[in-house]
């Protein structure tokens, strides 16, 4: 694998039912992800995209193909390495938070690091770090009851990027914001990607949220059927997401 593709996929098959009573999900992906991409996975209900990335994030098994991440093929490899490197390679951004209630934002951040063993002063350190890039450095000592779902969200992306990770999985992370809680998430990612310290893969249904990345992948049917890439202008890029998801139809939920 090349030294600047983080992930890459070849002829990524998947298959779901009995044999003779199949159903293909996913028809051959390829996908190159490269360090410092901020890609959006987009397309109509039932086109794959969950799929796609629960393998990706090694949630499941192709039924052919291969997933290559940190120089492994991850399809290949036994459990406890896939948890090791999981843990240290991957971080995770869902749409429901998944952050503990009984820990404050900063524990909630820094656990990622307290379970790896890092030291006391430098998981502080880190999640102060990330917590002032995200607009959350007055909330750290918060629980979340205390906080808005955009706040919640933003402290989900924060210990998603805490360790470093090679990649980070967004699976429709504004799914549950309003439209200004969504707009500041956005562009939190867009700077820390901009700024060279996260490659990001997003699932989304949105085509506002898609425009924040750099390449926009539209699956359906189980196949890539396009990529678009973003210019300078954001709103013009927006408006070419829109014109491909009507010429395609379909619902994108």
């Amino acid at each position: 694998m090349n030294d600047s593709k983080v992930l890459e996929i070849r002829n990524l098959t998947k298959d779901y039912g009995s044999k003779g009573f199949s159903t293909t999900v996913l028809k051959g992906i390829d996908l190159s992800v490269c360090r410092g991409d901020f890609i959006a996975i987009m397309g109509p209900s039932g086109s794959g995209k969950t799929t796609l990335l629960n393998i990706l994030s090694t949630i499941g098994r192709p039924t052919m193909g291969s997933v290559w991440l940190d120089g492994k093929d991850i399809t290949q490899i036994r459990n406890r390495e896939l948890s090791k490197l999981r843990r240290d390679k991957i971080g995770f951004v869902f749409q429901d938070y998944n952050l503990l209630d009984t820990m404050t934002l900063q524990d909630n951040i820094a656990l990622p690091l307290a379970l790896n063993g890092v030291p006391g002063k430098e998981c502080i350190e880190r999640s102060e770090e990330l917590a002032g890039q995200f607009g959350l450095a007055e909330h750290l000592k918060k629980y979340p009851y205390q906080l808005s779902g955009g706040q919640k969200q933003r402290g989900a992306a924060c210990r998603a990027l805490v360790t470093k990770p090679e990649i980070v999985f967004a699976d429709e992370p504004t799914g549950a914001l309003d439209s200004r809680s969504s707009r500041d998430l956005l562009e939190c990612l867009k700077g820390v990607n901009d700024g060279g310290r996260a490659t990001i893969l997003m699932v989304t249904h949105d085509a506002y949220s898609a425009s924040y990345a750099k390449d926009v992948y539209i699956l359906n049917d189980g196949l890539i059927q396009c990529r678009i890439s973003r210019g300078k202008d954001r709103k013009e890029f927006y408006d070419r997401i829109i014109e491909m998801q009507a010429s395609l139809g379909g619902d994108f939920s």
